[in-house]
């Protein structure tokens, strides 16, 4: 990954990964670094993925981690002058459920890069609310070298 951090952030995620809403669960890189970043996610009350009682499925932070990387990679590509790679998480490991999330909630979700060999990546990712940790894990993702036609990226 590059350090090049030339580009003002934040940047919409949306331009940075082919997610749309309402699957599309991170809203804008907040912070970016060589090893990885940090976005914003803003949990909406009308999101597919709340119970009636207007909690988040766990499953869905693990989601956000995946999609966080792919807003830091995607705008690292951006910088390095590539087209944005499309991903795709392989498997989720070590992942811990510490705390609650509810509609109206607003998360940092950060990311790290532990390790990359022919096209896989080993990610590190935290989920806070503030200051508290809603959960942490790591994703092995596996990332396209060769970018799809737009018009397959929905």
């Amino acid at each position: 990954m590059t350090s090049d951090t030339t580009q003002s952030l934040p940047w919409p995620a949306e331009a940075l990964i082919p997610h749309r809403k309402p699957m599309r669960l991170v809203d804008q890189l907040i912070a970016f670094n060589d090893q990885g970043g940090t976005v914003e996610a803003f949990v909406p009350a009308d999101s597919p993925l709340l119970d009636k009682d207007a909690q988040l499925d766990p499953l869905a932070t693990a989601e956000m981690m995946a999609q966080a990387f792919a807003a830091v990679k995607g705008y690292d590509d951006y910088l390095c002058g590539q087209s944005v790679k499309q991903g795709f998480l392989v498997a989720i490991r070590k992942i811990q459920f510490l705390g609650d999330v509810f509609a109206g909630d607003c998360l940092q979700v950060t990311v790290n890069l532990v390790g990359a060999i022919a096209g896989f990546a080993v990610v590190a990712g935290e989920v806070k609310r503030d200051r508290e940790i809603i959960a942490r894990g790591e994703l092995k993702l596996w990332i396209r070298e060769d970018s799809p036609p737009e018009s397959d990226i929905k």
